[in-house]
C-alpha cells in the first residue's frame, strides 16, 4: 500500500496562465461543454503538477490541497510505473526521468469535483502515458477520490451531479463489457464485434497505416493501438463513433479520450490543433484535431501521425487497453504480426500492412 503524498498549500506557484498556456475569455464550464477553460493556476510540488481553472480554484479555496492529495495518492497507487515504491520515491524516480504526475481539476460543485490525472510517459522512446478520469466527493470533512477502476468511481458515476446523463449511460454500458480472450485465426464474429467503430478519420477517405497492432505504451500489454498518417483525409482526426469526449491533457493538448456506447472507448494521441472537450457529447466523426507530433503527456513521435487505441472497462470500471487481434474497425479486420507494429488489416480478400493506404469503411 502506498503512503499518501502530502501536497500542501505552500506549493510554489509557477505561473498563472491559461490551462496549458491558453487563456481564452470564455469562463470555465461544467461537464458537457466544449468551451475552453478560463485562466488557471498551475502549481508544482515534488514534481507533481496541479492544474485548476480559475473558477474552480475559487470554489475549492484552501481545500484544494486536500483534494489533490487524495487524487495523487490514488494515481501513484494505480500507476504501473510506480514499481511498488512509496509515493514520494515513485515521484522522485519519475522526476529523474524527466516525467511528472499531473492532476487536472476540471469542475467542482457542492462537495464534488472531477477531472483528469495522468503519469507522463518517458520522452526517451516511443511510448504512451497512463491516464484516468476521476471523480471525488467530500465526506465527513475529507475528500474521497474515485479513479477509474475504484469502487468509489463506479459509485460516483451513478450519483454525482457532475456526470451527465449521456456520459453516465455510456460509462455504464462500457463497464458491463468484460474483455474477452483474443480471437483466433478466422474467428471474426460476435466476440470481435466493436459496434461499428470507424478508423480515426472521415468514412470513404484514406490514410496510410504506419504501425500495425502494438501495445498502447509500446511495451507490454494487449496490442491495442494503430498508427496512421497522410492520405486524402487532410490529416483531420475524427471520433470513431459518437460518445462523450475528454481532452486528457487539457486545452491545446494532443490527447483525447472518447467513451462510446456499447462497451468501448478510444484514445487519440500526438494530435495538434485539438478541439477542447470536457465530458462533452459528440457525434460520430466529430473533429478531434490534426495528426501531429504532440507529446503533451510524454512519449515520442518522429513524424506527424495519430496513435489510436482501443479500450474497454471491466465490471469494476477499470479502464483497460484491449486486444485488436480479430476485431473489425473501419471495415478492416486487424491481426497481430510476428512483432509489434508489423500486423496488418484484411478486408474482402485484401491485406493491408504498414505502408499501405486504406479507406475507412462503415461496413
Amino acid at each position: 500500500m502506498f503512503s499518501r503524498l502530502s501536497l500542501r498549500t505552500a506549493a510554489v506557484v509557477l505561473a498563472v496562465t491559461g490551462l496549458l498556456a491558453v487563456a481564452p475569455s470564455a469562463p470555465a464550464t461544467s461537464h458537457g461543454s466544449a468551451a475552453l477553460p478560463a485562466a488557471a493556476s498551475t502549481t508544482s510540488a515534488a514534481d507533481i503538477v496541479v492544474k485548476v481553472p480559475a473558477a474552480v480554484e475559487g470554489r475549492l479555496g484552501t481545500d484544494r490541497g486536500n483534494l489533490v492529495d487524495a487524487v495523487s495518492a490514488d494515481v501513484l497507487a494505480r500507476s504501473q510505473d510506480s514499481g511498488g515504491l512509496a509515493s514520494d520515491a515513485a515521484v522522485a524516480e519519475m522526476a529523474d526521468e524527466g516525467r511528472k504526475v499531473v492532476v487536472d481539476v476540471r469542475t467542482a460543485a457542492d462537495g464534488w469535483a472531477r477531472g483528469v490525472a495522468y503519469v507522463e510517459a518517458s520522452r526517451a522512446h516511443h511510448g504512451e502515458p497512463e491516464g484516468w478520469l476521476y471523480i471525488a466527493h467530500r465526506q465527513n470533512g475529507r475528500w474521497i477520490a474515485g479513479l477509474e477502476g475504484d469502487r468509489e468511481f463506479a459509485a460516483y458515476v451513478a450519483r454525482s451531479p457532475l456526470v451527465g446523463k449521456a456520459e453516465r449511460r455510456n460509462m455504464t454500458a462500457y463497464a458491463e463489457r468484460r474483455t474477452e480472450p483474443q480471437a483466433g485465426a478466422g474467428e471474426v464474429g460476435a466476440l470481435a464485434n466493436t459496434n461499428g467503430l470507424l478508423l480515426p478519420w472521415m468514412p470513404d477517405h484514406y490514410m496510410t497505416l504506419t504501425g500495425g497492432p502494438h501495445a498502447h505504451d509500446g511495451g507490454s500489454g494487449y496490442w491495442s493501438a494503430l498508427d496512421f498518417a497522410g492520405g486524402n483525409a487532410s490529416g483531420l482526426v475524427r471520433s470513431s463513433r459518437e460518445g462523450t469526449a475528454t481532452s486528457m491533457c487539457g486545452a491545446g493538448g494532443g490527447w483525447t479520450r472518447v467513451i462510446h456506447p456499447g462497451g468501448f472507448s478510444t484514445d487519440y494521441y500526438h494530435m495538434r490543433n485539438t478541439t477542447y472537450y470536457n465530458g462533452t457529447s459528440i457525434a460520430r466523426s466529430a473533429l478531434l484535431g490534426t495528426i501531429g507530433t504532440d507529446t503533451c503527456a510524454g512519449g515520442a513521435a518522429t513524424g506527424a501521425h495519430v496513435h489510436w487505441s482501443l479500450r474497454t472497462y471491466d465490471a469494476n470500471y477499470n479502464g483497460q487497453y484491449t486486444w485488436l487481434n480479430g476485431r473489425t474497425i473501419g471495415g478492416w479486420a486487424w491481426w497481430n504480426g510476428s512483432g509489434q507494429y508489423s500486423g496488418c488489416g484484411t478486408r474482402l480478400g485484401v491485406t493491408a500492412c504498414p505502408g499501405t493506404a486504406i479507406y475507412n469503411r462503415t461496413s
